[in-house]
């Protein structure tokens, strides 16, 4: 059976320096392109449509209004950019925008899915975001992990890889604590991990940990794993989907005795 995967960007990482940064761009464009050659069909959800519309007009990003404005503008941009990308390899890619409501719906949500099964079936690259224009609860609460965690279910991936600035989920934070260390497997998430005050690190980012494991949660509640390790350093994600080899990352799996055979 043909795997299909969602992998989601974060803008952390499309960012560098309040740029875009190209290079980042094409690594992981590179790594869809070395996925699609193992048979692999990936569903990429991608951050960064605010700041890359920040580099075109000046707005105010603390109000609502200028950040939804920022997106619509940015969106195409960046869009573009990921376009020349995967012209390199001749990888057509497609847009879609989605909000909650499509989810919602099962009629919309059905819709979605069917698109998406003929973009995969024709080598084509769907490339998700929410609709930021008319979703603002994403804009306020870093939705877009939401967003990944809700299209690998409805869509029938499965497995959700998140691309972070972070390397995994830590035992304890570490900023503070200089001998935190990665949490390799996590087979199950505390409540009280899950109302934490969101605190993404950058400016343009809206989600943080706290987005990260509440979508961990409703994938293991659906028998669905997820993995998240750093975005700046690919060779984890590799290493894990193309050789099974588990070297960095968190690995959520509600079953222990999953973990070794899902990629199979």
């Amino acid at each position: 059976m043909k795997q299909r995967i969602v992998i989601k960007v974060g803008t952390a990482v499309l960012n560098q320096n309040d740029e875009l940064s190209k290079e980042r761009i094409y690594n992981l464009v590179e790594l869809i392109a070395e996925l699609k050659k193992q048979n692999i069909e990936v569903i990429l959800v991608s951050s960064g449509a605010v700041s890359a519309g920040f580099l075109k007009v000046k707005l105010d990003k603390t109000e609502l209004a200028n950040r939804q404005a920022l997106a619509s503008i940015g969106q195409s941009y960046l869009m573009s950019i990921y376009q020349k990308k995967f012209d390199k390899f001749g990888i057509n890619i497609a847009q879609i925008l989605l909000t909650q409501d499509d989810f919602d719906s099962r009629k919309r949500s059905e819709n979605a899915k069917k698109t998406i099964d003929v973009l995969l079936k024709n080598w084509v690259v769907p490339i998700i975001n929410e609709n930021d224009t008319i979703a603002t609860d994403e804009l306020a609460f870093g939705d877009n992990d939401q967003l990944s965690a809700h299209s690998t279910f409805y869509f029938q991936a499965d497995i959700l890889v998140i691309l972070s600035d972070i390397q995994g989920y830590f035992d304890k934070n570490p900023t503070i604590f200089k001998d935190a260390k990665i949490r390799k497997i996590v087979n199950k998430i505390d409540e009280k991990d899950l109302i934490q005050e969101v605190s993404p690190n950058n400016q343009f980012a809206t989600g943080g940990i706290v987005t990260k494991l509440r979508a961990a949660k409703f994938l293991m509640d659906n028998n669905l794993p997820m993995f998240l390790t750093s975005g700046f350093d690919l060779s984890g994600i590799k290493d894990f989907l193309l050789l099974g080899k588990h070297n960095s990352g968190t690995l959520f799996i509600k079953e222990k005795e999953k973990y070794a055979d899902w990629w199979n």
